[in-house]
């Protein structure tokens, strides 16, 4: 089968740092659905893993984590799908990656395509529509009754993000007051019409911004952007026993101290925790991608996708890396069709 890997980690303006392969197509055991790969979306996952560092590989690295297909073959002991399925998901850093015609994935991270969307558009979804929910409704356990969070408000740092894009309609969905930083016209624009209410700018004090607005403090924050630039200033803001969420690593330590005497919580999102340590509820990311598309097809949450690259080949996919890297980005950009 046709897939895109890399040999040696180079500069995305390397022609060698993604490169077209031909590799096995992979039998299903176990619970493994063997998915016809149909689009994938970049994410910024892709762009670290594939960073500039010394190491080789003996055999390419396959990345990609952000995957709408058909599934082909099923295990023996699936249950959850049949071959003929449209599905959706963000798949497993411990194993290889979906930019590749055919890929291998455990069923209980996977959904059911939302039948209102084309693949392209489901592709943009699931790692950071998984992202955004667990990250609101496990870590920060927000309740999705929007009675019950009345007078309730979030800040969510980089809110025109692929991230951001779905977690500012869900905080909305469960009636939140959603405050999103965004700082130019357009990703302020684009953050208003996925749910903020209101927003202020990442490069500038939130204190003062947020007294403009009328707000004192906020109940909860989602970090998307630059832990360790905005901890302070989140220490700041945060509502006595409110709750912080980070997506993004520091690269220092972070004074934990500061949030004692608001009794405020710190806590992180990885979305391939559950898949990465084989967790007991591991079946949980199936149930909220199903949940998803349930939403999905209602219309209350919508495809964050705003470019669409094709065929599916290591140009294009160098193109997507560097757009992602080059921070502009607003939504997602998916690659579809593999030319066979």
């Amino acid at each position: 089968m046709k897939a895109i890997g890399l040999q040696r980690y180079l500069p995305i303006q390397d022609p060698e740092s993604l490169i077209d392969i031909e590799v096995d197509t992979p039998t299903p055991t176990g619970r493994d659905l063997l998915v016809r790969v149909k689009a994938i979306s970049v994410n910024p996952v892709d762009t670290k893993v594939r960073a500039p560092k010394p190491q080789q590989e003996k055999t390419p690295k396959i990345l990609g984590w952000d995957v709408a297909g058909v599934v082909e073959q099923v295990g023996p002991d699936c249950h959850l799908f049949k071959a003929g399925d449209e599905v959706y998901y963000a798949g497993s850093m411990t194993r290889p990656g979906a930019n590749s015609q055919f890929h291998l994935v455990d069923e209980y991270i996977v959904g059911h395509k939302p039948k209102c969307l084309n693949f392209a558009e489901a592709a943009a979804l699931p790692l950071t529509a998984l992202t955004a929910w667990e990250a609101l409704f496990d870590r920060l356990e927000i309740d999705h009754t929007p009675i019950n969070n009345n007078n309730k408000s979030i800040l969510i740092i980089g809110a025109a993000g692929g991230v951001g894009s779905i977690a500012t309609q869900l905080a909305a969905m469960a009636g939140l007051n959603v405050i999103g930083t965004a700082s130019r016209p357009e990703t302020i624009s684009w953050a208003r019409d996925h749910g903020a209410r209101q927003t202020i700018d990442h490069h500038k004090g939130f204190a003062e911004q947020l007294k403009a607005l009328g707000i004192d403090n906020v109940d909860y924050i989602f970090c998307l952007n630059a832990t360790d630039k905005h901890w302070d200033q989140m220490v700041e803001i945060i509502a006595p026993q409110g709750k912080i969420c980070s997506i993004v690593e520091t690269h220092g330590p972070l004074n934990l101290s500061a949030l004692q005497s608001k009794s405020a919580t710190f806590v992180w999102e990885f979305m391939f925790t559950r898949s990465m340590y084989q967790t007991s509820d591991m079946i949980e990311q199936h149930k909220i991608l199903d949940a998803l598309a349930e939403l999905i097809e209602q219309q209350t949450i919508k495809t964050t996708l705003t470019e669409t690259l094709s065929p599916i080949n290591a140009a294009n996919l160098r193109t997507a890396h560097a757009r992602l890297e080059s921070g502009k980005t607003i939504g997602k950009i998916v690659l579809e069709n593999f030319n066979v």
